[in-house]
């Protein structure tokens, strides 16, 4: 069956060219007797029939804006239907809810460009990569993971009933990565008075920002960091380099700060990051103490120049940076001497050879040393605990939970970072 036999036949209408776009569509369009869709577009419609001088078709118009009603008004009396949206009608548009009320066998769907094609096309930049997501009626959250996964491009549809584009801009400088993203706002789309802009302050947004707007983050080039401007300690996730595929596995600033004072850093010596990631909390001791000696190590390939830039960006020099196993590099011997007997040591990650681990490292302590493990399972605690007690002279452990706040629409609420508990053990 043709898409033009079905009742109801929804055309996605790309606005950039309207009077065209209803030239090319006049057949199936003239074969109907209801006309519906968003007010604009039947605005739109109904002008390009006075300009052509058309009189003849007397058509049924029905506006979408209230769509309970106008699913109810489509159920009432079955006529041949023609339903415009905007864009892709299947792509957050009305296709779901029809398809909702009425069998597939009614329906038929012919899509144009989606505003955010749209969008990319006026910026002359490829969209193949990006993910979306949208915030109409939704808590914020979804966006709160997917941007910290720190997307290259993310489209955001908003919602206008809350703060819409604004909303976007305080949840990214809340998560402290505005300074990581352009900010874009792209409102009308397609029509005369369409408008694009550039967002680089609170301050820049329009006063008269239309509802039918959409946002697009682009990944900015970072510029150098300098050293010598962050803080001693305590530096913002955002401030790392991160592995591209796992973005966002990064100790974070509040349990860093934990974990620094747990350490109670000497101001000469050795200390061993295991399982290191990328870098950060070594590479933070190098700051307090420049005179401290670090060997960084980490499994994942390509950590080795992840926690080489971190470095750079500190402005600190780490001693040794091994990407291997930790088990292989005290199986082969791979530290040198001078680096051997560590006077601080923190282990995180070692999945099921964390034990196995440990015991290496107890094997290689011959003074007074701190060892720290970060553990975010509970599982794990009571069997390390069982393997430190008989070796350490103090043992103990903590829980620490920390919320940042973000905003959500002109309030703030406070996310939740994962509880980490640290095992603290002291050597003699």
């Amino acid at each position: 069956m043709s898409s033009e036999s079905k009742e109801i036949h929804v055309i996605g209408i790309d606005t950039s060219n309207v009077e065209s776009f209803f030239e090319a569509k006049k057949i199936p369009i003239f074969k109907a007797e209801r006309i519906t869709g968003p007010k604009r577009i039947l605005d739109s419609f109904k002008t390009w029939l006075k300009d052509k001088n058309i009189k003849n078709h007397n058509f049924e118009f029905i506006a979408t804006d209230k769509l309970n009603e106008f699913i109810d008004l489509l159920k009432k009396e079955e006529k041949k239907t023609i339903v415009f949206s905007g864009g892709d009608p299947l792509w957050f548009g009305i296709g779901r809810l029809l398809i909702q009320n009425f069998p597939l066998s009614k329906l038929s769907f012919e899509p144009a460009a989606t505003s955010f094609q749209l969008a990319f096309s006026r910026l002359g930049k490829p969209w193949q990569n990006t993910q979306w997501i949208s915030l109409h009626g939704r808590d914020p959250l979804p966006f709160e993971k997917t941007i910290k996964k720190l997307p290259s491009s993310l489209v955001v549809l908003t919602d206008s009933k809350r703060s819409g584009a604004k909303e976007v801009y305080q949840l990214l400088d809340s998560l402290e990565l505005q300074k990581k993203y352009e900010f874009w706002t792209f409102e009308r789309l397609g029509y005369l008075n369409e408008r694009i802009t550039k967002i680089t302050s609170i301050d820049d947004f329009p006063l008269d920002l239309d509802p039918l707007h959409l946002v697009i983050l682009f990944e900015r080039e970072e510029p150098p960091v300098k050293s010598e401007e962050l803080p001693l300690f305590g530096i913002n996730d955002s401030v790392f380099l991160q592995n591209p595929d796992c973005p966002g596995l990064i100790t974070k600033k509040e349990v860093r700060v934990q974990i620094l004072a747990e350490l109670n850093l000497p101001k000469q010596g050795v200390i061993w990051d295991i399982g290191s990631g990328v870098g950060s909390i070594g590479l933070e001791t190098l700051r307090i103490s420049p005179n401290l000696k670090l060997v960084s190590i980490e499994k994942r390939v390509g950590s080795k120049n992840i926690i080489k830039e971190n470095a750079r960006r500190l402005g600190v020099n780490p001693s040794l940076i091994i990407e291997d196993e930790a088990l292989n590099i005290f199986k082969e011997n791979k530290i040198p001497y001078n680096l051997l007997h560590p006077d601080r040591v923190i282990i995180g990650g070692g999945g099921s050879s964390l034990d196995l681990i440990i015991e290496e490292v107890l094997k290689k302590i011959n003074n007074l040393c701190v060892l720290i493990i970060p553990l975010i399972s509970l599982r794990s605690l009571s069997k390390l605990e069982s393997i430190l007690k008989p070796k350490v002279q103090k043992l103990s452990i903590s829980q620490h939970q920390s919320y940042r706040g973000v905003s959500i629409g002109e309030d703030i609420r406070l996310s939740p970072l994962n509880p980490v508990f640290i095992l603290k053990g002291e050597i003699q």
